[in-house]
């Protein structure tokens, strides 16, 4: 169907969005032609919303991984949203953070809320000020210093030059995006389900070995600790005090590599992490070395544990640990990163709202973990990198798969909301029943979001506030 597309048969240019020619009977107006500011308070019985980059404007409840700052106890001063509006983060417009609400809220004083007119269906609008082009316009309309506080003014934003179809193309446009849109989740969730399955059996494979060793006639003795079980008779059973001790060495300059905590990645260059925020200094930063265990306090609980592969700077709060005689740092990974072990870490964790949940290092030592001989710790290692290699080989092309099919998605959407393809005839041809479905703009499951939560306490600031 796609490639049956063609395109217009008029094109007039248009490089203020640099995206080229544009379909000649489509319009260009400035943002303000379309779009009012507005600022209704004193709503604070409406639900709370907020925006995030993948998701666009969602009920802020809705998205519990993402919960790491407080709400305002003071709801009066937040901004009233209806259906229909354009809401823009302020300080995060230029990463992306701004959407159509499909919802009726209230959303901090710090976001920015636009009322639109009736020249622009809300979908399409969705679609279009949410678009890569557009996106790339908010930084330009942006002022500040550094790439953390970057200030959204109307004033600047309002010239935004704006790509009006006529209202009934803009809705072919809708509805033929939504008819690909689904489909394309379906084949996304399908391969999710079956990385959850791959995944299901690696952990199967770890925990076994982690906390059985390799010898399948083993003798077995209780451990004591009601998470772990029965281990072999001839391991110990440690606190973790006995086994890492906390060091907190610090930059100077702040000119060493900047890590970053990723749940996927691990421990990595925080170049490789797409949510990650960059400060303007990392001086004051903690200093870990090659074989450290470094844990996320916020998100220990969670199993945010990585044994860092190079050396780097990285986020005061978190904690690095070393390992002492007789331990073998991804022996332990492996552990504390296990679904058995989360249960352990949040019984220590402390914190009263779950986005504040913290591990601190007294804590942490109290944790009784199985310790094999350090030899026995490398070979079970060894085992486990064998024995999960064919579930990581797929898991791994199931993941490329998906960023494929999302990849093509965004710039599906690209092409059909700024005229690379004309879409008409193609929409009018779908069947009717197509429309009861869901729609390309409704919130995804959270499986389906594209990036790790953000781990850093940099990127925290992604959302300032809901």
């Amino acid at each position: 169907m796609i490639a049956d597309l063609k395109p217009y048969p008029a094109l007039k240019d248009f490089d203020d969005l640099r995206i080229g020619e544009v379909p000649e009977h489509w319009e260009i107006e400035p943002l303000c032609a379309i779009a009012k500011l507005k600022s209704v308070k004193n709503q604070h019985d409406r639900e709370l919303l907020s925006v995030y980059l993948n998701l666009g404007v969602v009920p802020f409840a809705t998205v519990k991984e993402k919960r790491t700052n407080a709400t305002s106890e003071d709801l009066s001063g937040y901004q009233a949203v209806d259906p229909g509006d354009f809401v823009l983060n302020n300080q995060q417009a230029w990463r992306g953070s701004v959407g159509v609400s499909m919802h009726k809220g209230i959303v901090s004083p710090a976001y920015l809320v636009l009322s639109l007119g009736s020249r622009i269906h809300p979908r399409y609008a969705n679609l279009l000020l949410r678009e890569r082009s557009m996106v790339a316009q908010y930084l330009i309309a942006s002022k500040g210093v550094g790439s953390i506080q970057r200030n959204l003014y109307w004033p600047h934003l309002k010239r935004i030059p704006i790509i009006l179809p006529p209202l009934s193309e803009q809705s072919s446009i809708v509805r033929f995006l939504d008819h690909i849109d689904r489909k394309i989740r379906r084949y996304i969730r399908a391969k999710q389900k079956l990385i959850k399955l791959l995944e299901e059996q690696k952990q199967a494979i770890i925990h076994r070995a982690v906390t059985r060793g390799l010898d399948p006639n083993v003798r077995l003795k209780p451990s004591g600790v009601e998470w772990l079980g029965d281990v072999p008779e001839h391991w110990l059973v440690l606190r973790a005090k006995y086994l890492f001790r906390e060091v907190d060495s610090r930059s100077e300059a702040g000119t060493e590599t900047h890590l970053a905590m990723s749940q996927k990645l691990g421990l990595v260059p925080s170049s490789m992490v797409q949510s990650t925020l960059r400060s303007e200094s990392y001086a004051g930063g903690k200093l870990c070395t090659i074989g450290d265990l470094v844990l996320n306090r916020l998100k220990a609980h969670l199993g945010v544990f990585a044994v860092a592969k190079q050396s780097g700077v990285i986020s005061p709060d978190y904690t690095i640990l070393r390992k002492q005689n007789g331990a073998h740092a991804e022996y332990f990974e492996c552990i504390l990163r296990s679904p058995a072990c989360r249960g352990e870490l949040r019984i220590r964790a402390k914190g009263i709202v779950e986005g504040f949940w913290r591990l601190y290092t007294d804590d942490f030592y109290k944790i009784c973990l199985p310790v094999p001989p350090l030899r026995e710790q490398q070979q079970i290692m060894e085992s486990i990198a064998h024995q999960t290699r064919e579930q990581a080989g797929a898991i791994s092309r199931l993941e490329c798969e998906i960023s494929l099919l999302r990849e093509y998605r965004t710039r599906l959407i690209a092409d059909f909301v700024t005229g690379k393809l004309d879409v008409r005839g193609a929409a009018a041809q779908l069947p009717d029943e197509d429309q009861e479905l869901p729609a390309i703009d409704e919130l995804e499951d959270i499986s389906d979001s594209e990036e790790d939560a953000p781990d850093d306490l940099e990127e925290a600031l992604e959302d300032p506030e809901p």
